[in-house]
């Protein structure tokens, strides 16, 4: 398939996702609103990603691949946002946005090509 490395690097940072909101879940009940918005946002990504592999148009695929884009960015904002409240430790931030990033940089990849490629 086409995409699989973007689908294996999304799926690989939904673990880490869900991991981080059990920890805090259990740890720091204080925090569990955003921990659950953190949550939302980063599985939404590889939900949509199917979505879009699965699209029966290329309209469809790029507007599904709109929406991973944009629930990439969310997350992003997730992510800083615990790390600049001390919700999560820098190093987990770090770790997290140097994933997130490469994540947007390669769904805007496929964006980029795709829309090329329907203009030819």
């Amino acid at each position: 398939m086409k995409y699989n490395l973007l689908q294996d690097k999304v799926y690989k940072f939904a673990i880490k996702a869900v991991k981080l909101h059990i920890h805090l879940y259990k740890n720091r009940k204080e925090v569990i609103e955003i921990s659950r918005q953190f949550l939302r946002s980063s599985t939404s990504i590889g939900a949509n990603l199917e979505e879009a592999i699965g699209a029966v148009s290329r309209k469809e695929f790029l507007q599904k691949l709109g929406i991973c884009y944009k629930e990439a960015r969310e997350t992003l904002y997730w992510v800083n946002l615990m790390k600049d409240t001390d919700i999560i430790k820098k190093e987990i931030a770090e770790v997290l946005n140097r994933d997130i990033v490469e994540i947007v940089k390669i769904i805007t990849k496929i964006q980029k090509t795709t829309k090329v490629s329907s203009n030819l």
